[in-house]
């Protein structure tokens, strides 16, 4: 995949972009109240369909927006957790079926089953994101349903993609991770997928019982501390969405707190803007570096809750946005 930021026909990006935050929460909240109350929807496979289409606009808009506004929505609110974990997951399930060539009907699949796995406990996982306490014996024993629970739901609801129900049902089976994806069948597959997206999406977003995970300690949690390159899943998540991705903090080794804004075409090497000084006080103005020229480097990612400052999306992506065509016309 390339990491070049889409800027192809945007004769005016302030204008395109000034309303983008407000589509993806738009998106976040449909997607909740089908989510919450599906068996009132009228139509329910349709309207997911509709869903699925407005998240590929989105994406197909500016992958590098895309991965910035998600992961600060993912990192800043637990409210509406099920959902907000449903449409992360959405997003990289989209992203990695590109990333690895799925055929459109299994990426179709793969995406639809990531916006509804949880299906089957939406109403719970919000309720354990706001506990601090160890789910009880109740609690549990539903949690270990929610694959099987979801899929009868979604057959009520008259899904009927044997694919799409099959990755539901079977989206925390363990699988081989040494097997190449091609050998393996296509429920298995994306299972596998699935799966590996939903562990690092869970990591990544807090909870009451604890802060989220800085998205490089996410990834290193689920491919060791070293990226193998045997493993081809978790070596394409890496490749696709580095291990710094748009959206998530670093600290810099000048001292600085910077917010990574965009990728580049050197694998994590990204595009950030300095944010705060090595004594924590906010600059007037952010400096743009694109660490792929060398300095300053990333030291390390930051958890989000390790930053408190407060950020204006459209403003931080528009600048994004404006530097990297500063890049394509130099």
């Amino acid at each position: 995949m390339s990491a070049s930021p889409n800027t192809a026909g945007n004769p005016d990006p302030e204008g395109e972009y000034e309303d983008l935050l407000g589509l993806w929460s738009d998106l976040e909240s449909g997607l909740s109240a089908l989510l919450s109350w599906p068996l009132q929807a009228q139509d329910f496979a349709q309207k997911l369909r509709q869903f699925d289409a407005w998240l590929q606009d989105l994406v197909a808009h500016d992958i590098d927006a895309a991965l910035y506004l998600m992961f600060q929505l993912a990192s800043t609110s637990t409210v509406g957790y099920s959902a907000s974990h449903a449409l992360v997951c959405g997003t990289l399930c989209h992203i990695m079926a590109h990333e690895l060539q799925l055929p459109r009907p299994e990426r179709d699949s793969l995406v639809r089953a990531a916006l509804t796995m949880n299906i089957g406990m939406t109403a719970l996982q919000n309720e354990l994101a706001e506990q601090r306490e160890r789910p009880s014996a109740m609690q549990q024993q539903a949690i270990d349903n929610h694959p099987a629970a979801g899929q009868a739901l979604l057959e009520r609801l008259h899904i009927t993609d044997a694919l799409w129900l099959a990755v539901v049902g079977q989206h925390h089976a363990s699988s081989a991770q040494r097997v190449p994806l091609a050998t393996q069948t296509a429920p298995a597959r994306l299972a596998r997928i699935l799966g590996t997206i939903d562990r690092y999406a869970a990591m990544i977003s807090p909870r009451k019982s604890r802060a989220g995970r800085s998205a490089t300690d996410s990834v290193r949690a689920i491919v060791g501390q070293q990226v193998d390159q045997r493993d081809e899943l978790s070596h394409a998540l890496v490749r696709c969405i580095g291990l710094c991705p748009p959206g998530t903090f670093v600290k810099l080794d000048n001292g600085d707190t910077a917010l990574v804004l965009r990728r580049s075409d050197k694998p994590n090497h990204p595009l950030v803007a300095s944010l705060l000084e090595r004594n924590g006080n906010p600059y007037s103005r952010p400096s743009l570096y694109q660490t792929a020229s060398g300095k300053p480097r990333i030291q390390f990612a930051l958890a989000r809750s390790a930053v408190s400052l407060e950020l204006d999306h459209r403003t931080m992506v528009r600048l994004g946005l404006y530097a990297a065509q500063a890049c394509v016309d130099e």
